[in-house]
């Protein structure tokens, strides 16, 4: 008796867990929702991918989230089909930041940006470095092979600043509030927490990037056609 009364009381708190914990189900693509899941970007901006659909993460190096998230942007890269192009754009929304973004836009026109990305997120958010100023960051490449006094030239030349004005411009114009951001095809903007989550943003962006590839492809299709008929 005792034993069939344990048997029923552990059966009750099997289906008592069950109920208190349901099972996920993860949301099909068509249940993405604009203004929900992601964010359409009005009036659309021009890409810089030529025919190929637009990825751009928004982010800092001074950003912790953007950090945590920087494997997650590695698996998006990675899964992104041959007719899409990833990038990065960085982000300034304080005075604090500019020197990052500096560094990046810096780093990316010496050819040093590839060895030192993750490097750079591990130095200020793993090991706690103070690297806060163009100097101090200009050390940090120094010791991935670059030299110094031409990191500060070029961090300061007009290439840079003209790369810098534009991006301030394009978060503005995008609507980024928050980092880190991915603007898919300079019309759709997602974040983890609009997404639901980090893994849910790879499959939103997926899923943008393959509804833009098919925009694009009906156009010339239907022209093919009519084409042949002709």
């Amino acid at each position: 008796m005792l034993k069939r009364l344990g048997l029923l009381c552990a059966g009750l708190l099997f289906v008592s867990i069950a109920a208190a914990e349901p099972a996920a189900t993860p949301a099909a693509a068509t249940n993405w929702e604009a203004g929900k899941h992601y964010f359409m970007i009005d009036p659309p901006q021009p890409t810089a991918t030529g025919d190929k659909v637009e990825v751009l993460e928004i982010f800092s190096y001074a950003c912790p989230h953007c950090a945590h998230f920087q494997p997650y942007a590695e698996q998006l890269k990675a899964s992104l089909p041959a007719y899409a192009s990833f990038g990065y754009m960085p982000a300034i929304f304080n005075a604090q930041w500019e020197p990052y973004a500096r560094a990046f836009y810096t780093a990316q026109s010496l050819g040093a940006l590839d060895q030192t990305h993750q490097a750079l997120f591990d130095a200020l958010h793993r090991d706690h470095l103070p690297l806060q100023t163009i100097d101090d960051l200009a050390g940090f490449y120094a010791q991935h092979g670059t030299d110094k006094a031409k990191f500060l030239a070029t961090s300061g030349s007009f290439e840079i600043e003209s790369k810098l004005s534009r991006a301030m411009q394009i978060v503005k114009s995008d609507g980024i509030d928050g980092t880190p951001s991915v603007v898919v095809n300079g019309k759709y903007r997602v974040t983890g927490a609009s997404a639901g989550g980090y893994p849910q943003l790879i499959e939103v962006v997926d899923w943008l990037v393959k509804k833009e590839h098919d925009a694009a492809a009906k156009p010339a299709k239907s022209a093919a056609q009519a084409k042949e008929k002709k």
